[in-house]
């Protein structure tokens, strides 16, 4: 009985996967606003309506890859040791992404990655949305470091920071250098980013 159901949600996922990877190439190369919904559908070979199933808008078209990441702070707290502190879950956190050169550090070099940030960071309406994303990160880091006004500034800035390295890292990336090049500077700048949040 449980194999329909689990043959059904891989077709979802497969489905979603298809539908995510048109669009996020055919953006790429003809940039955001030059592709229709209509254009999508047809590459993906799916109809419009079971297009918007899967992604209601066409900014969740390219930021479903950050889907993964969504409420990654807060996993990361409400996951640590018992002897550990926030702020260190978090930076631990933080260089083993870039350690691994994880793109959501924004230090990677593969050119898909660095095409597929400047296409987020330079269109209006993607960078919008995922301002929206970041908006319920911060809700829920807060929730997960307690409650008042404390916990929802310490979200805040640990976010804007983790935003900041991330961008200045793509920025090196984008004019040039290569992502091993880059990450001596990106772990110094990170650990004096969470020195100067404590």
């Amino acid at each position: 009985m449980n194999e329909p159901t689990g043959l059904r949600a891989r077709k979802r996922e497969r489905t979603r996967d298809a539908i995510g990877d048109a669009a996020v190439s055919l953006f790429l190369e003809h940039g955001f606003d030059r592709v229709s919904v209509n254009d999508i559908a047809a590459a993906a070979e799916v109809s419009k309506p079971t297009l918007f199933r899967y992604f209601p808008t066409k900014e969740d078209l390219v930021l479903h890859r950050f889907a993964d990441h969504q409420g990654e702070a807060a996993r990361v707290v409400r996951q640590r040791g018992p002897d550990a502190e926030p702020l260190d879950a978090l930076r631990r956190h933080l260089r083993a992404g870039l350690d691994r050169y994880d793109p959501v550090t924004g230090l990677n070099d593969h050119p898909e990655v660095v095409a597929f940030h400047r296409l987020v960071f330079t269109t209006p309406s993607l960078a919008g949305r995922l301002t929206r994303y970041r908006l319920e990160d911060e809700e829920a880091l807060a929730d997960a470091l307690g409650e008042g006004i404390q916990a929802r500034l310490l979200a805040a800035q640990v976010l804007a920071v983790q935003r900041v390295l991330a961008r200045a890292n793509w920025q090196k990336i984008a004019d040039g250098r290569t992502a091993h090049d880059v990450h001596p500077e990106a772990v110094a700048d990170a650990e004096l980013a969470f020195a100067r949040l404590r």
